[in-house]
């Protein structure tokens, strides 16, 4: 009988173990929220820096085509520094941020992943 407790024990010790794993390697989510006040379309994507990783990633971007808040939720690691990279689309030479494909230099535009939801990002004309 004492065995059998023992056994039992072990298994489901073992069974917290691997859900501890499990919870301990989820991702922890950064909500950006950006408004956009140019005329025209602009294109937004986020950069790791810590890491070779981008939102929305595979070559796509999110696009703003009016004045609204729109907001990201990004699934990322706790700890990492993420950038947003906003441009005129087709036209790179108009920036906020790191720009397009995390080009650029900047102050402020990067948020600690794990720190909840960021500022307001207005990008102006």
């Amino acid at each position: 009988m004492r065995t059998r407790f023992l056994v039992t024990f072990a298994v489901l010790c073992a069974a917290l173990l691997m859900v501890s794993d499990v919870a301990s390697a989820a991702a922890e989510t950064l909500t950006w929220r950006v408004r956009s006040e140019h005329p025209n379309t602009v294109a937004v994507e986020f950069y790791s820096q810590d890491r070779n990783t981008a939102w929305p990633g595979d070559g796509e971007v999110y696009l703003i085509r009016d004045w609204d808040i729109h907001t990201y939720s990004l699934n990322c690691r706790r700890g990492e520094s993420i950038c947003y990279g906003a441009w005129v689309r087709n036209r790179s030479s108009t920036y906020w941020g790191v720009g397009k494909d995390n080009a650029r230099g900047c102050q402020r535009c990067c948020y600690v992943c794990g720190g909840g939801r960021t500022k307001t990002q207005v990008l102006n004309p």
